[in-house]
């Protein structure tokens, strides 16, 4: 049997593991080790008393994956990123950012569901991870909006909505993810997703507003603020700027010459300036205890699914199924820019059964070349481009695309992530509630999704500054 053919039914099995139930971190990891087995024992002609040397070579072929990929450096933003997040919200840096934003934006129609999509994308940028946002947001923002006259089902769709924005608005620990796998520049995904990611809570924003003009009893504006006590919630929402700003110039800066710094050197200062305002702000043990444990519950979360899935990924290589998927694609009798909108539409589906992180680490290995292969390689000029962008860019494009459609994912169900985690804060809030909250979202990620991909300069402008 050859490789490609091991490739394809091995690669069904985990899918058949995972629809089962079966953790993707385990499903992965066990499929790429049976699948090395049988790739290594096919070469000695399935002979019974070679089964145990292809049984050997195996396992030590995917012992070494774990050590080799997990020491690189720029998986340290991880925890980091984290970190900074639950830090952030002893320091009371949430509440501080809700309160601003409800004083300067909840006169607008549907005032406090917006004010709760500008307060999630504040918070989304010094916070990693977007259950973490969607966690915190549900304790803050749902108790507000219910208590001015919000359903309850769309007070909770906002929150896990509005949660997504840390996938994408920087530092956004699944883009570090994305570009390992990928092998791209971690600064330049980061700076890429700063200006979608602010696209996409102003679309949320418009929805809501929308919704608010033209439905009855709709959350009714909140007014009576005046202009002293708007700009008096400022001052202690300013340190989330400050870090922000932190972060963005050691990855990028933008006086010119060399970067201040790498990016998880920009991390680990920005982790430490909010655990110091957090220490001022009146955090003790208690708290700092809770917010380490609950970053290292995250973040060995990732790296768990991370190991599994670069096993599979070890197996995918010997298999040669990047190659041969990307060559089936480019011999398709189809528009390029089809292709790929057929792609990001399986990823949509392939969402709602699998969770975000899992999906990327299993399918880039195999999605990421075929793009670049329509797009004309990765050393292609934009001007020989299919995409009329370089290969560089193309790598950038096509993953804050991927990962737009990675937070569309958490909250579609039966598997959207952000939907559990708010209904799990809630007792008053089943998932069921929450998943219906949320569907009006859904139309505001696709028109998102759709005009990055119609207009890729939303996404390319920022880091083709770099």
């Amino acid at each position: 049997m050859e490789p490609i053919q091991i490739g394809l039914i091995v690669s069904g099995g985990m899918l058949v593991l995972v629809i089962l139930g079966m953790r993707v971190a385990f499903a992965a990891g066990l499929s790429g080790l049976v699948g090395l087995i049988w790739i290594f024992w096919s070469r000695r002609g399935y002979d019974p008393e070679d089964f145990l040397w292809a049984l050997t070579v195996a396992v030590k072929t995917a012992g070494q994956v774990p050590h080799s990929k997990i020491s690189s450096q720029a998986l340290s933003l991880i925890p980091t990123f984290i970190l900074i997040g639950y830090l952030a919200y002893h320091a009371g840096l949430t509440k501080a950012l809700f309160e601003a934003a409800k004083r300067w934006f909840a006169w607008v129609p549907g005032g406090l569901a917006v004010s709760t999509v500008f307060a999630t994308a504040g918070f989304a940028a010094v916070s990693g991870a977007s259950v973490a946002t969607s966690a915190v947001f549900a304790r803050i923002a749902i108790p507000e909006m219910l208590a001015v006259g919000y359903d309850k089902r769309f007070a909770a769709g906002v929150v896990a909505a509005a949660g997504t924005l840390a996938s994408l608005i920087p530092p956004s620990a699944i883009l570090v993810i994305y570009a390992i796998i990928v092998e791209q520049d971690v600064g330049r995904l980061l700076l890429a997703g700063f200006i979608p990611g602010v696209f996409s809570a102003v679309v949320y924003t418009l929805l809501i507003v929308g919704m608010a003009m033209t439905l009855k009893n709709f959350g009714p504006p909140v007014t009576g603020f005046t202009w002293k006590e708007r700009f008096a919630s400022l001052p202690p929402a300013l340190p989330i700027v400050a870090v922000v700003v932190i972060i963005i110039f050691f990855v990028y800066n933008p006086f010119g010459g060399d970067a201040w710094g790498t990016p998880t050197e920009g991390g680990a200062i920005g982790a430490f300036i909010v655990f110091l305002m957090a220490l001022y702000r009146g955090m003790r043990w208690p708290q700092l205890k809770e917010a380490l444990l609950e970053t290292a519950k995250l973040s060995v979360m990732i790296f768990t699914i991370i190991w599994g899935v670069l096993i599979y990924v070890r197996f995918l290589g010997f298999a040669d199924l990047p190659g041969a998927f990307a060559d089936w694609l480019t011999t398709l009798h189809m528009s390029p820019m089809l292709i790929l909108i057929c792609i990001l539409l399986a990823y949509a589906v392939l969402g709602m059964f699998m969770d975000a992180i899992g999906m990327l680490l299993l399918t880039l290995p195999v999605v990421f070349p075929a793009v670049m292969a329509l797009n004309g390689g990765m050393n292609v000029t934009a001007e020989a481009s299919t995409f009329g962008m370089s290969g560089t860019m193309c790598a950038v494009w096509f993953g804050i695309l991927v990962v737009k459609m990675a937070e569309f994912c958490l909250i579609t169900p039966p598997i959207g992530l952000n939907c559990f985690v708010v209904a799990g804060v809630r007792d008053d809030l089943s998932v069921q509630d929450v998943f219906k909250g949320v569907t009006p979202f859904f139309i505001a990620d696709a028109i998102t999704i759709a005009l990055l991909v119609a207009f890729p300069w939303i996404v390319l402008w920022l880091p083709s500054q770099m």
